[in-house]
């Protein structure tokens, strides 16, 4: 199958990880769609914020306006259905009796990265890009780069196609993020991650802190502060005149 060399697919939450990726993508590729999932998730408010990023994008970087191109909402409440977790059901977030945390959706990433490179075939999208990291993360076993390898392997061979899956931030921390997104977009885009996307595990819109709006103690929350916190710090060497 032919496919655009110059397309890219992002996987696109509405939170930050997945903005710097759009970003990225964006800097990188002359056609960029997006691709967002309900899955019923507690913090389904990331859902409409997916739409306010984009628009404050297209608002603030006009000259990307050109490659973005359409988003994709796709309805995956089954694993809504099968999962018994902190992020589709009303519990207690905690580690439980594998180490991991109940935030972790068995087969999340699987079904997101399958479902997107459906939509990539038919639209003839040669790359897919997701915000997956080992580095700054809360040890979900779908997030490590031997996942993400060993699932394009998968995809071509299933699709008999070329896909190449782009992970921009499996190797770096959440302060390297912010870095990244201020590398590319300046204070512009650090101001529009930090107002307009979502991160928090509870959906907590209602606390504005210097790092964006959430309930500042889920797993989500705290390592984005602290990332921020490190990309602010002077003795980092990092982007400190934001």
């Amino acid at each position: 199958m032919n496919l655009n060399q110059q397309s890219a697919l992002v996987l696109f939450s509405g939170g930050q990880d997945s903005a710097t990726c759009l970003a990225w993508a964006l800097e990188k590729f002359s056609c960029v769609e997006t691709v967002g999932f309900d899955y019923r998730q507690r913090h389904a408010i990331e859902l409409q914020c997916r739409g306010t990023v984009r628009e404050a994008i297209l608002a603030a970087f006009p000259e990307w306006a050109a490659a973005l191109g359409e988003d994709h909402l796709v309805d995956l409440s089954v694993l809504g259905l099968l999962s018994e977790t902190a992020l589709t059901r009303n519990v207690e977030i905690q580690i439980t009796a594998n180490n991991l945390p109940s935030t972790f959706v068995p087969g999340r990433n699987l079904l997101f990265m399958t479902a997107a490179a459906c939509i990539a075939y038919r639209r003839g999208i040669k790359h897919i890009v997701g915000g997956m990291c080992e580095t700054d993360f809360s040890g979900y076993p779908d997030c490590r780069d031997d996942t993400i390898k060993s699932l394009q392997a998968t995809l071509n061979l299933g699709m008999d196609t070329r896909f190449v899956l782009h992970t921009p931030l499996m190797w770096i921390d959440k302060a390297q993020t912010w870095d990244l997104a201020a590398s590319i977009g300046g204070k512009p885009l650090v101001d529009l991650i930090i107002e307009h996307t979502h991160t928090c595990y509870l959906g907590d819109r209602s606390h504005r802190h210097v790092w964006g709006w959430g309930c500042g103690a889920c797993p989500a929350c705290e390592i984005r502060a602290k990332g921020f916190d490190r990309f602010t710090t002077a003795d980092l060497g990092l982007r400190r005149d934001l």
